[in-house]
C-alpha cells in the first residue's frame, strides 16, 4: 500500500518510513554545483590577482600567468551555468506578498520562531534576495570582465574604461563573495537544506516547516508515487 501524505502534518500518515519530497532534479543539481565550483574558483583566482599578499593563491592554478589566463574563462563558465539556473528558477523567485511579511519578521527568522512566519513558496525572501542579487552581480562581473580582458578585447575599450571596469569588477566581486558566504551559511544553519542539493529531496517535515505554501501547492497538483515521494517541480 502506498504511503499516504498528510499535508497538515508534513509527514507520512503511517508510522513507517518518513515521506520525502523531491525538490530538485538531477539536472538542476548538476547545474547548481557547476555554478558553485565556478564561483569558488573565480573567487580564489580573483583574490590571487587582487592583492600581492594573496598572490600565493596563484599556486592553485599553476602560477600567475596561468591564473590570469584561466580566470576569465572560468567567468564564462559561471555566466552560462548561472544562466541555466536563472531559466530554471526565475519564476519561483518572483516577489510575493508574503515575502514582505517574512522580511518584516526577520527577527523571528533569526530566532527560529517558524510559527510566527507566513507560509512561503519554494523560496523565501532571503533566498530570493540571493538569487536576484547574484543575477545582477554576475551580469556586472561578466560585462566588466570583458572590458578588461585584454587578450581578446584590448582594442575595443579605452584605458579610462578599463580603470573604471577594474574598480567596478572588484567591488562587485567582493559583494558576490559576501552573498555567497551568506548563502552557504544559511544552507548549513537550516538543517536539512543541503540534502536538497545533494540528494534532490527533503523530508516532509522540512518542507512543512520552511516552505509550507510550496508543499501545499505541490501536493495539490502532483500525484504521489508508491514510495510516498512527491515529485519535484
Amino acid at each position: 500500500m502506498s504511503t499516504q501524505y498528510d499535508v497538515e502534518k508534513g509527514d507520512s500518515v503511517h508510522s513507517g518510513k518518513p515521506v520525502t519530497v523531491d525538490r530538485y532534479t538531477a539536472g538542476a543539481r548538476v547545474n547548481h554545483w557547476i555554478t558553485a565550483v565556478s564561483l569558488v574558483l573565480l573567487a580564489l583566482s580573483g583574490l590571487a590577482l587582487f592583492h600581492p599578499d594573496l598572490f600565493f593563491l596563484t599556486g592553485l592554478f599553476g602560477g600567475g600567468p596561468l591564473t590570469r589566463i584561466i580566470h576569465p574563462w572560468i567567468g564564462v563558465v559561471l555566466f552560462f551555468s548561472f544562466f541555466g539556473l536563472f531559466l530554471r528558477f526565475w519564476r519561483a523567485n518572483l516577489w510575493k506578498r508574503e515575502d514582505g511579511t517574512w522580511l518584516a519578521r526577520i527577527r523571528d527568522v533569526l530566532t527560529a520562531h517558524e510559527d510566527r512566519l507566513p507560509e512561503v513558496g519554494k523560496y523565501n525572501a532571503g533566498q530570493k534576495f540571493v538569487f536576484w542579487s547574484m543575477s545582477l552581480l554576475i551580469i556586472v562581473l561578466i560585462t566588466t570582465g570583458i572590458i578588461i580582458w585584454d587578450q581578446y578585447f584590448f582594442d575595443l575599450t579605452t584605458i579610462e574604461q578599463k580603470r573604471w571596469a577594474v574598480l567596478i569588477h572588484s567591488m562587485a566581486a567582493i559583494v558576490a563573495i559576501s552573498v555567497w558566504i551568506i548563502h552557504v551559511y544559511a544552507a548549513i544553519w537550516v538543517r536539512g537544506t543541503i540534502r536538497a542539493m545533494t540528494r534532490g529531496s527533503v523530508t516532509g517535515g522540512w518542507a512543512w516547516r520552511h516552505h509550507r505554501k510550496w508543499l501545499r501547492e505541490l501536493v495539490a497538483k502532483s500525484p504521489k508515487d508508491k514510495s510516498g515521494s512527491t515529485p519535484a517541480e
